[in-house]
């Protein structure tokens, strides 16, 4: 699950994306100013912040620049109420990865962070090779087994194994899985069948799972 660091000194504001945050199977932190945002990304090493320029203390553009100065490489994504090209220019060479202007819809935000962290990667996301007791899998082979057995996958079922298995422990939402698995148009019943097909293949019981779990209204996770 990766973790988010919300810097917005606006409660409405934050809490909103903290709801649709955690909808969509991240972890959300909360900072109100541009101190508190420093000590928070020291503290709780985030995969991403969301950093409001308009802040108590530090301007978010100061908290960027530090950010940078001490080569933090977290990808930052700037918010805005002024919407003026200067801010959007000088959020950029400070190095941040995305520019946002108020008012914007929470869910376009939450696309935007699930695109600049597949854009960029994550330690998570690099890893080609999971051992989990009595399930070993390697990616780069296209190989899975369970108790010594190689079990046959398609293509787009490896790629949501590959998901599930890099954030074991933790729920992913289904459309998490419905934006890195497919680029059409297609629903999020696509995802429960291609689950369904999994559980068949990988539990000893498809109906009573114990390592691909249903995360009620979020999506699934992976047990080891």
């Amino acid at each position: 699950m990766n973790k988010i660091l919300i810097v917005e000194d606006d409660v409405n504001i934050a809490t909103g994306l903290e709801d649709n945050l955690k909808m969509e199977g991240f972890r959300p932190v909360l900072a109100h100013d541009g101190e508190e945002a420093l000590k928070k990304v020291k503290a709780e090493r985030p995969d991403l912040i969301i950093l409001d320029i308009m802040l108590p203390k530090l301007s978010g553009l100061e908290v960027c620049r530090r950010l940078k100065e001490q080569g933090n490489k977290t990808p930052v994504i700037i918010l805005s109420a002024m919407g003026q090209e200067s801010d959007k220019v000088a959020g950029l060479e400070l190095g941040a990865d995305d520019y946002v202007t108020k008012p914007f819809s929470p869910r376009e935000l939450v696309t935007r962070v699930k695109a600049v962290l597949r854009r960029l990667g994550t330690p998570k996301e690099a890893r080609e090779v999971y051992d989990f007791g009595a399930i070993k899998a390697d990616f780069r082979k296209y190989q899975v087994f369970k108790d010594g057995k190689e079990l046959k996958f398609t293509s787009a079922e490896f790629k949501i194994l590959k998901l599930l298995f890099s954030s074991a422990g933790e729920p992913v939402s289904r459309h998490t899985i419905l934006g890195d698995i497919w680029s059409e148009d297609v629903t999020t019943r696509t995802v429960d069948t291609h689950i369904w097909s999994i559980r068949e293949k990988l539990e000893d019981d498809p109906k009573n799972p114990k390592h691909i779990i249903t995360v009620h209204r979020i999506g699934y996770k992976f047990m080891k």
